[in-house]
């Protein structure tokens, strides 16, 4: 699932690309995604110039001339890519094709099916309400903010920083990283956080996130960028994914364990 260093390279990969073109028409391939793709999606954006971009969480949107936000998500496997050319080939899986004045397209694609694709207003859009603050926000997601939640849930750490209301963006590959990079195992209770722990997983936060943003998102399955680049943070991955195999750091061995129904990978002797 694009998390959000992924999604800003999505991003910053097709606004180039986009910015200043308008819509000559959306072709809907699909019935339905997470909610349908239809009608009020086609008037919403045929006819319109994109104006600007913009990312909150996972969410990506173009900005509307009229003022409105052409969002998606991603999903589980959602993928925007750009395609040069008058003659945009569709494939399977390729639900909505937006074809622009002037040639060339842009392809969202999702065999999955949990992607999401609609016309809002960034101002009032349901889309967005009750998000945490940006993990690269320093004046919104610092220590203090993550402390006061020892205090309101018995959730492990991990569970807390997958919570898109606690903090947006972060999903189950970078959550692992940051734990690693702050010394704390994923079933650690956030009740039993210190002010210093709390300290150590911001900082570690910060440092990942915009690790991975400058190396342009994970590859680690299927995700490419807008122009059909892969990423290049996943060679840098200390723990995830890599059970069985020696932490970078001490050589000790990497284990799993499943915490909120997803893998969790830490190392027994670096992280407590």
């Amino acid at each position: 699932m694009p998390e959000l260093p992924e999604v800003e390279t999505i991003r910053r990969s097709l606004e180039p690309l986009l910015i200043g073109r308008s819509v000559a028409a959306l072709e809907l391939r699909a019935p339905r995604l997470r909610l349908p793709l239809g009608e009020e999606l086609r008037r919403g954006v045929e006819g319109r110039r994109i104006t600007g971009s913009a990312r909150r969480g996972k969410y990506l949107w173009f900005v509307l001339d009229d003022g409105r936000g052409w969002f998606f998500h991603m999903g589980m496997s959602g993928r925007l890519r750009f395609v040069a050319g008058a003659d945009a080939g569709v494939g399977t899986h390729d639900h909505l094709v937006a074809r622009f004045r002037g040639g060339d397209a842009l392809v969202f694609h999702d065999p999955r099916r949990f992607g999401l694709c609609v016309v809002d207003d960034p101002a009032t859009t349901r889309l967005l309400a009750g998000m945490g603050p940006e993990p690269l926000d320093e004046a919104a997601f610092d220590a203090a903010y993550l402390a006061t939640f020892r205090y309101r849930t018995t959730r492990t750490v991990k569970d807390v920083l997958m919570d898109q209301r606690v903090v947006a963006g972060l999903g189950n590959i970078y959550v692992n990283e940051i734990l690693f990079r702050c010394g704390l195992r994923p079933r650690r209770s956030m009740a039993r956080l210190t002010t210093r722990d709390c300290a150590g997983v911001v900082a570690a936060t910060r440092e990942v996130i915009a690790e991975a943003i400058e190396h342009r998102g994970s590859s680690i399955s299927d995700f490419l960028d807008g122009i059909g680049k892969r990423g290049g943070y996943q060679v840098l991955h200390r723990v995830y994914d890599r059970e069985g195999r020696p932490c970078p750091i001490c050589d000790a061995v990497i284990k799993a364990v499943v915490v909120g129904q997803r893998s969790s990978f830490y190392c027994p002797n670096c992280q407590r």
